[in-house]
């Protein structure tokens, strides 16, 4: 057995007491932040989250035989969780951002060929060897960032082969990376261009046979749908997620991004784990998420990419809604893999609290991907996914935006990262 004890942290931050239900209201700030606490590591389990004394009493001699992690004068949190990320695909589109600068809508650019389109056509062209290569770099960067476990979507292949090809590049990585890779099936993340004006032929396919075979080869716990004007209507969404719950997939849905669509409504009514982006969301749809205990994933820097209003969070935290945040990586509307980032926007455009942001990308982060029992909080069992960040004061995440403030990540106990290198 190998032990190891994080030591001398001027807070820990434990986001303790929610890993059966996401927090939600005024129990988002609630993220018990202790100013004497160290954390016992047995192999890849934490044994221990006390003051030095209560630890020294109760594990004499594994603390005696630990290899010690020095956090004097530093902050522990749990590792981010990142609930909806595009991380397999290939390509880039810095030309598109260009246009937006000029005046071009998001939309206006998808429809004409370009966006999720632009980049399909990259990935369709890209070899298993190639998706694998760029995405590894991007998972590498997560890790220098504090994330310790990332959702990863198919959807930029729109056929089968290459959404076949998307998954299994994702559970490569799941396999020979540190970090944890939850995959989720989208299928249904545009029309295809050679299905335009005829979308429901297209909805065929992905319910008729793309779904069962993800489900019948196990590619994936989630199947996520993008339900906007344009995209996929309710109904065509609604049979998507019905659909592959038949064939044991937990919903998600993009839902509410660019107008009212009745996807947060939809989310309730199907069950769904989560509905994301949200920038839009009616009122019904959020009194309709709060009752059901749908997870909001939010996405500011998205809004911030497209430069638009972002999502209302004060207000969806105000009426109950369990909030995630998340960086949405992808190469069009938020090419990012900064979680601090993501971290400063939700406070500064989004009226959200630092405690509450911070909860936010662990434990609720945690529930809007099913891990909530294993990640997202440093407790006694729990998986030791732990960030050491070179700060005094958790709020400082937040107040010094921009900033890459992490010193080293643990991975189920493993030092995976150090600030320097990858370890």
């Amino acid at each position: 057995m190998t032990y190891r004890y994080i030591k001398g942290a001027n807070q820990v931050i434990t986001m303790a007491g929610a890993s059966d239900t996401p927090k939600v209201g005024t129990d988002m700030s609630e993220i018990d932040v202790r100013t004497d606490a160290n954390v016992l590591l047995r192999d890849d389990e934490i044994i221990g989250v006390d003051t030095h004394e209560a630890l020294l009493v109760a594990f004499p001699e594994e603390i005696a035989s630990a290899e010690v992690i020095d956090a004097t004068g530093k902050v522990v949190t749990p590792g981010f969780v990142e609930p909806h990320t595009h991380l397999v695909y290939a390509g880039s589109r810095e030309q598109e951002f260009a246009m937006r600068l000029q005046g071009e809508s998001y939309m206006a650019i998808m429809n004409a060929g370009g966006g999720i389109h632009a980049t399909t056509r990259a990935t369709r062209a890209a070899s298993f060897e190639e998706l694998y290569t760029q995405s590894k770099r991007r998972l590498n960067q997560f890790m220098q960032h504090g994330v310790t476990t990332v959702e990863a979507k198919s959807g930029y292949g729109l056929d089968w082969e290459v959404e076949k090809r998307q998954l299994e590049v994702a559970h490569a990585l799941d396999r020979d990376h540190p970090l944890d890779i939850v995959h989720t099936f989208m299928g249904a993340h545009a029309v295809p261009a050679e299905y335009k004006g005829n979308e429901d032929a297209f909805v065929d396919i992905v319910c008729e046979k793309m779904i069962p075979e993800v489900a019948r080869l196990g590619l994936a716990t989630f199947n996520d749908v993008f339900c906007e004007r344009g995209v996929f209507t309710p109904a065509q969404a609604e049979r998507v997620l019905k659909v592959g719950q038949a064939h044991g997939l937990k919903a998600k849905i993009h839902a509410d991004e660019i107008e009212p669509y009745e996807g947060a409504e939809l989310a309730a009514q199907v069950g769904a784990i989560s509905a994301d982006h949200l920038l839009r969301i009616s009122d019904a749809g959020i009194q309709a998420m709060a009752e059901k205990k749908v997870v909001g994933v939010l996405l500011p820097g998205t809004a911030f990419f497209l430069m638009t209003d972002a999502a209302d969070g004060r207000k969806m935290v105000d009426a109950g809604v369990p909030v995630a945040l998340s960086t949405d990586c992808n190469p069009g509307s938020s090419p990012t893999v900064s979680t601090g980032l993501i971290l400063s926007l939700a406070c500064l455009n989004m009226g959200m609290t630092p405690a509450e942001a911070l909860t936010a990308v662990t434990i609720n982060a945690a529930h809007a991907i099913d891990q909530a029992t294993r990640v997202g909080s440093i407790e006694v069992g729990k998986q030791a996914d732990i960030v050491v960040h070179d700060i005094p004061d958790y709020r400082q995440l937040v107040y010094h935006y921009g900033m890459n403030h992490t010193d080293t990540v643990m991975k189920a106990g493993k030092v995976v990262y150090q600030r320097g290198g990858c370890v």
